[in-house]
């Protein structure tokens, strides 16, 4: 296993607090993985043999219901922490991570946990504040499904991923990581005709520029005002 140079993690959140010597002994009992494009960081419903941080690349973590539909649930960045089912109590992943482009995960068994976070608790707290912001994540994704019309959907996910994952280029904010229509929809709620119906009439505005899994924020602050309207703002 290559070593895995501390300097790189070091500012990580799963890593607040902890001490130079405390980090070396944390990454000791880590593997790095690449995983390719398209591969699976884990599958939903398989046991939770390990958790992780995600080093490089971008993760899709997607979960399929009962009746067979798939809904992407977040994206992971470089920095954030995927897997950690112990933590949450869960001894099966509740979903499953796609790399969306070639990525590198740091990968840590399960069974760890429990003697990694008595050793070093900021371990704990770090996963708690992380479990507690994508829960708070999740709490405006459910008031924007029962409440807002899919295009003001639409114009949040967008916006949220370009905050996460934005990288600034010559024409706007690009979300810097390979994304579909349909995975869109899949975050929205809604469907690849609506999703592509949308984005065509942005991209002749010139709010957007989309290509084969590529999308450029041209104007972010009118797709704010598009996300934060009112429903009888709405003329049609």
């Amino acid at each position: 296993m290559a070593t895995i140079d501390t300097s790189m993690v070091a500012k990580l959140p799963l890593f607040a607090g902890l001490s130079r010597a405390e980090l070396d002994a944390v990454l000791k009992e880590a593997q790095s993985i690449r995983v390719p494009k398209n591969g699976h960081v884990f599958e939903q419903g398989e046991d939770a043999h390990s958790f992780f941080v995600l080093l490089h690349g971008h993760v899709r973590a997607s979960k399929v219901t009962p009746a067979g539909e798939q809904i992407v649930v977040r994206y992971v960045a470089p920095g954030e922490t995927l897997g950690v089912a112990m933590a949450i109590g869960l001894n099966r992943y509740p979903a499953t991570a796609t790399a969306v482009d070639d990525s590198i995960v740091l990968a840590w068994p399960t069974a760890a946990w429990p003697r990694l976070v008595e050793q070093y608790p900021a371990l704990a707290t770090n996963t708690l504040r992380t479990v507690g912001g994508r829960l708070q994540e999740t709490h405006s994704r459910v008031v924007e499904m029962s409440t807002q019309q899919v295009e003001q959907r639409v114009a949040h996910a967008l916006l949220r991923l370009a905050k996460q994952s934005g990288r600034k280029v010559e024409n706007g904010v690009q979300i810097d990581f390979p994304i579909s229509r349909q995975d869109i929809a899949q975050m929205t709620g809604t469907t690849l005709h609506t999703v592509s119906r949308l984005l065509s009439g942005w991209e002749q505005k010139g709010l957007i520029e989309s290509g084969r899994q590529k999308i450029v924020l041209r104007e972010p602050h009118q797709l704010v005002v598009l996300a934060d309207q009112a429903p009888d703002d709405k003329t049609s």
